[in-house]
């Protein structure tokens, strides 16, 4: 792996592997406030080429070893993981789990022995006897409106899910989303997808960086962009922070500005 950006006494030209420490001390989060107080929401996704964000429904085929050890880093860092529903059923979700590797540095933040998930949906429409809900180190939230239907809401309860009210009606309303899971303590926030969930919190002006791979391939055909939703009147504009390159993948991380 190269440094290209930005520019340290590291030279670009040294390729070599990276520990998970180099990486964690990388991705680290940033001292302050993330857009909507003590929070900082940062996203990680992989596009190829072409702007693909997955190919037959997933985004493994598009990835490489090290976006894997980097998606691991992410986790790592984070206090929690937020997810949209459709992602969890499509990639088959597990819990997150304690690596030894971060103990010290997950102790050294204040925080657990993993990131807890956030499964956000409307319709509460998932399985809650999956290992997700049933088996978690740290429980999983889910976060949905106060319209959610209530028989699931007490389904989820009784499954051990902690649900959290994150919006007037049916639906979660991202600010608010991100302000409730600070109130819990949980500030360093990652967004795994799916590109609905994305779209939503770009609209909503919620997302403090985005951690891109771009994936040096191409797959033509209509797979979905990182993000989705209706566009925004204005673009929102983010600055890059750093690259990465490895075997053609380039690992950007770009801040908003």
């Amino acid at each position: 792996m190269r440094r290209l950006l930005p520019v340290t006494d590291q030279t670009a030209a040294e390729d070599r592997e990276w520990s998970v420490d180099e990486l964690a001390d990388a991705y680290t989060y940033p001292e302050g406030t993330g857009s909507t107080g003590p929070a900082w929401l940062r996203a990680n996704m992989v596009s190829t080429l072409d702007g693909a964000a997955q190919h037959e429904g997933r985004s493994q085929a598009i990835s490489s070893e090290t976006d894997m050890r980097i998606f691991g880093v992410l986790r790592g860092l984070a206090d929690v993981v937020v997810v949209g529903a459709e992602t969890v059923r499509l990639e088959g979700y597990r819990p997150a789990r304690a690596r030894e590797v971060f103990a010290e540095r997950r102790a050294a933040a204040g925080q657990g022995p993993a990131p807890a998930i956030a499964v956000v949906s409307a319709s509460l429409d998932l399985d809650f006897s999956l290992p997700l809900f049933a088996e978690p180190l740290v429980p999983t939230l889910v976060l949905t409106g106060a319209a959610a239907p209530p028989d699931r809401i007490r389904t989820a309860e009784k499954a051990g899910a902690e649900v959290v009210i994150a919006g007037d009606g049916p639906g979660v309303e991202p600010a608010r989303a991100v302000r409730a899971l600070a109130e819990r303590g949980l500030v360093r926030l990652l967004t795994e997808g799916g590109p609905r969930l994305l779209g939503q919190f770009v609209a909503a002006g919620v997302l403090d960086e985005l951690c891109l791979t771009l994936s040096p391939t191409m797959t033509a055909g209509e797979a979905q962009r990182i993000a989705g939703g209706p566009a925004l009147a204005v673009p929102e504009r983010f600055a890059v922070a750093s690259v990465l390159e490895e075997a053609g993948f380039l690992f950007t991380r770009y801040r908003h500005i």
